[in-house]
């Protein structure tokens, strides 16, 4: 694993949209990373088309989501 030189502003907004996705600082720079690179290979598919299909093809199935009656 290498280190990456970010800019710090750019450090404390994956520090921000860690805590807010709840996921590592790390974790939050690969996902920008890698949906940042897809969306590069696939210009043509929204952000929500490419994380539906890398769902997809990691086996998550949507269900029906049942709201509580009050």
């Amino acid at each position: 694993m290498g280190i990456v030189n970010i800019d710090e502003d750019l450090h404390d907004q994956i520090r921000k949209a860690s805590a807010v996705s709840c996921r590592s600082i790390n974790a939050q720079a690969a996902f920008w990373i890698k949906i940042g690179m897809l969306c590069e290979l696939n210009p043509t598919q929204s952000f929500n088309e490419i994380v539906a299909r890398e769902l997809r093809a990691a086996g998550v199935v949507p269900q029906a989501v049942r709201v509580a009656s009050t």
